[in-house]
């Protein structure tokens, strides 16, 4: 087991509209943190890079008065979970590995995932190999890494920088990515997960850990799981913002397309978090739609 930092709850006291506790997991040495509120039909949400469930503070509520039980894990890393200090220690394969510990310690049935950047890999992953436990899936901004994906000079540019950066700044990032402007108690939670440079591994090793190649590690899994969506049955809700420069709309109707969902709804005046530009508002889609599914 590699080193691990625990940020000391105290960092994460009186943040803006992120009342909720923190729950937790034992897994391979490590405690992971979630959210965890509510009772009813269970909905997951999961994170990317460089968040944690406090990306999901606007979404929940209208989830969470719809009667569900909404669950927001922390990723190894990040979050109120522990951070390994080793590059190394991550991978797709353990990220998931994680998540799957999550989702079979709370023996949840007949869930909803809902998932962003880097959760997508992962979330959609639990879907395909939990198909016991995971009913349907909302999908916003993301996409499935096979190795043949084009990668473009500015993200290869970003990698470059996470790569040579050990302190990496991740408010910035954040807030560089999403249409408003966060104020500084929002930049300020954002940084609360990361009390030295050492707990960045985690966001720092998301980029690095993007494969590129067919060949790299965590492209054979990414293919299953897109070549499994693709004949997929299960209702699917695509939601995408109108101003995505990471990733456009315009790739999230090919996304779409390739795993059998219906084509994008568009969160209007919205950039890549867009829970942060438009959480309220995607938190009432996805209990409406819930509620169209029968589940609420």
């Amino acid at each position: 087991m590699s080193a691990a930092i625990r940020t000391p709850d105290a960092a994460f006291e009186g943040l803006p509209d992120y009342p909720w506790a923190a729950h937790h997991v034992e897994w391979d040495g490590l405690r992971l943190a979630r959210v965890d509120e509510g009772d009813g039909p269970a909905v997951l949400f999961w994170h990317g890079e460089p968040t944690w469930s406090y990306l999901w503070r606007h979404v929940i509520p209208p989830v969470l008065e719809a009667g569900c039980r909404c669950i927001a894990p922390d990723l190894p890393g990040f979050g109120r979970s522990d951070k390994p200090t080793d590059l190394g220690w991550y991978s797709y394969d353990r990220h998931a590995a994680a998540a799957s510990a999550v989702l079979e310690a709370l023996d949840v049935r007949d869930a909803t995932v809902v998932v962003h950047d880097w959760g997508g890999p992962v979330g959609l992953r639990l879907a395909v190999e939990h198909p016991d436990r995971i009913a349907r899936m909302v999908i916003l901004d993301t996409g499935l890494f096979t190795g043949h994906q084009p990668m473009t000079d500015a993200w290869k540019a970003f990698r470059d920088f996470v790569e040579r950066t050990e302190d990496l700044p991740i408010s910035m990032l954040v807030n560089g990515a999403t249409e408003r402007d966060l104020s500084p108690e929002e930049l300020a939670a954002y940084d609360a997960p990361f009390p030295e440079p050492a707990a960045k591994a985690g966001a720092r090793a998301f980029p690095l850990m993007l494969p590129t190649s067919p060949d790299a590690p965590g492209a054979e899994a990414g293919q299953r799981v897109l070549e499994a969506l693709k004949a997929d049955a299960r209702p699917k809700l695509v939601l995408w913002a109108d101003g995505d420069p990471i990733i456009p709309f315009k790739v999230g109707e090919r996304f779409a397309e390739a795993i059998g969902a219906p084509a994008p709804e568009k969160i209007p005046d919205a950039s890549h978090f867009l829970q942060e530009d438009q959480g309220a508002l995607i938190g009432r889609r996805i209990a409406a739609w819930l509620g169209e599914q029968g589940v609420v």
